[in-house]
């Protein structure tokens, strides 16, 4: 009786604790799991819509993952596809207003570089070689290191630097 009262209140409050820690984690896994499942029905909208050749609601179902979900990787792949279907389209400042969003808001490296590397070329094939060449050298990691130096070279065979080309 003695170590009760001296240790009840320590025990129950313990008891308390866990049992909170326990249900805020449970909901904060069924959040996750449904933060994801909902960015999934609105790519799986994007994807249709852009099958259907529906831009307008395939732009609209994009802007909603870039607003609510733009912490899933659903809004960067949405922003690929959207990039690709406007490159389709000969939209090139749309296209590069979405890989900017996806160098921007990724979490991911290899997104930021796929990114860099697609706009780099956009740029390329818009004359505009100093920009893509910038572009190239902010790249931070090795992963995508002959792919970039592949396009250095293409820029520099562009510009007529025959000599700097064969080095990239």
């Amino acid at each position: 009786k003695q170590w009760w009262r001296d240790n009840g209140r320590s025990v129950i409050l313990g008891c308390v604790l866990g049992v909170a820690v326990l249900f805020s984690g449970r909901y904060w896994i069924t959040y996750q799991q449904n933060l994801a499942s909902n960015a999934s029905a609105s790519y799986q909208q994007v994807l249709l819509a852009l099958s259907e050749d529906d831009s307008s609601l395939a732009e609209d179902k994009t802007q909603q993952l870039f607003s609510e979900f733009s912490s899933t990787p659903y809004a960067i792949f949405a922003a690929f596809e959207m990039a690709s279907q406007s490159i389709d389209n000969e939209d090139t400042l749309s296209a590069q207003s979405y890989l900017q969003w996806v160098m921007t808001n990724a979490e991911l490296s290899a997104h930021i570089e796929l990114a860099r590397l697609r706009l780099a070329q956009l740029l390329l094939d818009d004359g505009k070689f100093d920009q893509s060449l910038a572009l190239i050298n902010e790249s931070e990691t090795t992963g995508f290191t002959s792919l970039l130096a592949e396009l250095r070279g293409d820029i520099f065979v562009a510009q007529g630097k025959v000599i700097e080309a064969k080095s990239a």
